[in-house]
């Protein structure tokens, strides 16, 4: 970014947040689940965007751009990037379950450590309700 280093943005407060998703479109399996996801995380934010490509997205959240991010459904070479781009910029990256996983499972959640808690927790909670 002109010679600036890429950082998580300083937002404390999930309402003053702009989160980014995907929509997902190969396989509705988990679309039920997902809807509820956005659902929650569109009343407790000032809003969510879909800027575009995953890894885009992700390298938006290392650069403050949005404050978080979550998506079902993606392949590693969708968040291996851009996983790293957060968590060298100050960000956390797990899966819904808050594990390290998400490369495997497809699942991730990320956003600045005072947001990521608290969107870990809407995200894990919808899924917890959909794994059983």
């Amino acid at each position: 970014m002109n010679e600036r280093r890429l950082r998580v943005s300083k937002r404390e407060r999930l309402p003053d947040c702009l989160i980014g998703t995907g929509f997902p479109f190969r396989s509705i399996e988990h679309l039920e689940e997902y809807v509820q996801m956005f659902k929650k995380i569109t009343e407790a934010t000032c809003g969510i965007r879909r800027p575009g490509a995953a890894a885009l997205d992700l390298a938006y959240v290392a650069a403050g751009r949005l404050d978080g991010f979550w998506e079902i459904g993606l392949s590693p070479w969708d968040m291996a990037a851009g996983g790293l781009l957060i968590l060298e910029a100050g960000g956390l990256v797990s899966n819904f379950d808050g594990e390290p996983g998400f490369m495997e499972d497809g699942r991730i959640v990320c956003a600045s450590p005072k947001i990521f808690p608290q969107l870990l927790k809407m995200v894990g909670d919808v899924h917890r309700q959909y794994a059983k």
